[in-house]
């Protein structure tokens, strides 16, 4: 099995929101997920529910639980086998916000166009996971 990265977006600013959020989160709940982003290092591609699922064209969520609390990660796979984290967001309905879909699809876009590899990065990107 390849082994993954798993690094968060940076903004052409230098923001890390990924890194924000988690910061934000409660301590325990913090420790879940960076438990959960070392699986996904270890998973990648291979991760499933309740773990992680495929959102939306080749976005996906990595899914934690810690009493009555539900946080998300937004994710998608790059190149050599890296998982770029886009944004994070505590879950208070059924179904994951459009908004956070929106924007993991935003910021995965201007990721591709900065690294200069649009065209072949977002096949690659689609393709990663078999449904």
């Amino acid at each position: 099995m390849a082994n993954f990265t798993v690094k968060p977006y940076e903004k052409e600013n230098g923001e890390i929101p990924v890194e924000e959020f988690l910061d934000d989160l409660d301590i325990k709940m913090r420790a879940k997920m960076y438990g959960l982003l070392k699986v996904l290092q270890d998973k990648g591609n291979l991760l499933r529910e309740p773990y992680s699922k495929h959102i939306d064209d080749g976005i996906f969520e990595l899914r934690c639980k810690f009493g009555n609390n539900i946080s998300r990660v937004m994710y998608f796979f790059y190149f050599g086998n890296e998982i770029i984290l886009t944004n994070g967001f505590i879950k208070k309905s059924q179904k994951t916000p459009k908004r956070e879909i929106k924007l993991a699809k935003e910021r995965r876009k201007d990721f591709l166009e900065r690294m200069g590899n649009h065209e072949n990065a977002g096949r690659h990107a689609r393709g990663a996971v078999k449904e």
